[in-house]
């Protein structure tokens, strides 16, 4: 269990860390979809106590929310 947990977090900040070169060309649409994503993983991730599924979850919620928001 927690070696999944690591995993997750490792993932997490994998793709955040990445997602970082590419927003200097990005719309405030698409900035607000990847924040909504990050946050919305993190907490899914909290949430569920570090399970993928709640992890990923999180993440397409936050991104729909995101996305929404801006428009």
């Amino acid at each position: 269990m927690k070696s999944m947990h690591k995993f997750t977090i490792s993932a997490v900040a994998a793709i955040m860390l990445l997602g970082l070169f590419g927003c200097s060309n990005m719309s405030t649409q698409d900035e607000n979809t990847a924040i909504g994503a990050g946050v919305g993983a993190v907490s899914g991730a909290v949430l569920t106590g570090g399970s993928a599924v709640g992890t990923v979850g999180g993440a397409v919620v936050g991104g729909v929310i995101g996305n929404e928001i801006s428009k």
